[in-house]
This record gives structure tokens, C-alpha cells and sequence, in this order.
């Protein structure tokens, strides 16, 4: 049984990963900012810890999750929020949760970003858009210079239909989509998935089983391995 700490647990793909992590067996703990918050990781059978990322510190943050075995930072300012908080949830926020798993001794991190966020901005993208896209591509240049055993997860555009338990993965695809739900799966596989650790892939719907398209990324590398 593994026991993870899942960063920003209200979020979408967070609460389905929490009935995922149900399902296989797992042990977690769900980090929120509200107590309202808190009674949904009850209700999957987790622990919840009451603790706002923007204004705790890192080792506030390292004394909830110890004894875990990894992270999952799926955090994020949610749509309608300004600038600053993209910058104080989606970059800051990750950057504290590693500190924390550091202090911690937790060696295991995986982070959801997003697809694109290397790439540039568009001209005429609206403030808010451009601050998350930079707070997604820093804070991933932040984990993988981190020492820790990262996996990042860059999905495409997130939907609220069921997941169908195929995807496509690869160190850069073209645009398309993903149920939250198949995203939840893919974190839950990654972290079955030894070879995941120093590996950043996209990942959309597609027509691969998911334990068998994760199964086929390649330490160190941004996608599956090569058949070369």
C-alpha cells in the first residue's frame, strides 16, 4: 500500500485520483484550505489536512505530509483567478510543496502542468493566461532541477467526460483532450511506474491501456521509449 499526499485535493483531477487511489488499495491524505473542502477527502476515505499553500510555509507544509511516500501536486488557481494567484498557487505553491518533501525525506514527486507551457505565448493572450502559462513552465523547470524523483504530467485540454482508460502519451503531442478522470489513472500508473522518475510527457486520449502507455516511458526521457 502506498501512502501519497495529494496538494490541492479539491481540484478535479485530485478528486478523482482520491476514488482511484480507493480503488487500488492506497492510502492518502488530501492537503485543502477550507474545512467544507476537507469533508470530500473524508467521504474517499482519506485524511484531510486544513492548510492554505499560499500563506503556510514549506515547513508547516513538510510536518502535514511526513510519512508519506510521494507527492502529487495538483494544485492550481482555478479559472477566473487573476495573475498573482496563478503565481502564488501554480508556481509558488509547487515550489513549497517540493521544499516540503525535502524537509520531509519524501523522495517522490509528481506534478501536474500542462501541454504547451514551453511553448510562447500567443500575442494578444489576456494577463492571466500568460501568468499560468509561465507559472506552469517555471515551476516544472523548478522540479526537475530539484533532486528529487519527479515525473511530470503535461495533460491536454481537461474534460468532464468519463474516462475511457486509453491515451496517447509522448514528450510533445498535438493539442487534444483528456477526461480528468484518465488523467487521475495515469498519476496513479506513474506512480506504480519506476521508469517514470525524471520523465515529463503529454498525454491525451488515445487508444493505448493506460498501465501499458505509461509502462513505455523511459527514465530520463520527455515521452515513451524508442523502439530504435
Amino acid at each position: 500500500m502506498t501512502r501519497v499526499a495529494i496538494i490541492g485535493a479539491h481540484g478535479k483531477v485530485a478528486q478523482q485520483l482520491m476514488r482511484v487511489l480507493y480503488d487500488e488499495g492506497d492510502d492518502f491524505i488530501g492537503v485543502v484550505r477550507n474545512e467544507d473542502h476537507a469533508d470530500d477527502i473524508y467521504r474517499f476515505g482519506g485524511e484531510g489536512v486544513l492548510l492554505d499553500i499560499e500563506q503556510a510555509q514549506a515547513d508547516d507544509l513538510a510536518h502535514a505530509i511526513e510519512g508519506v511516500d510521494a507527492v502529487v501536486f495538483a494544485a492550481g488557481a482555478g479559472p477566473g483567478s487573476g495573475p498573482q494567484r496563478k503565481t502564488t498557487v501554480d508556481f509558488e505553491g509547487s515550489v513549497k510543496s517540493q521544499k516540503a518533501a525535502q524537509a520531509a525525506g519524501v523522495r517522490r514527486f509528481i506534478q501536474v502542468s500542462a501541454m504547451g507551457v514551453d511553448d510562447p505565448v500567443q500575442d494578444g493572450s489576456d494577463e492571466s493566461w500568460t501568468a499560468y502559462v509561465a507559472a506552469k513552465r517555471d515551476a516544472d523547470a523548478e522540479l526537475r532541477g530539484s533532486g528529487l524523483d519527479w515525473t511530470i504530467i503535461r495533460p491536454g485540454s481537461l474534460t468532464l467526460d468519463d474516462g475511457t482508460g486509453l491515451v496517447e502519451v509522448g514528450g510533445r503531442l498535438q493539442r487534444g483532450s483528456i477526461p480528468r478522470e484518465d488523467v487521475a489513472r495515469v498519476i496513479s500508473a506513474a506512480l506504480r511506474t519506476p521508469a517514470t522518475v525524471h520523465a515529463q510527457f503529454d498525454v491525451i486520449s488515445g487508444q493505448t491501456p493506460i498501465d501499458v502507455a505509461v509502462a513505455g516511458v523511459a527514465p530520463g526521457s520527455n515521452g515513451p521509449a524508442s523502439d530504435d
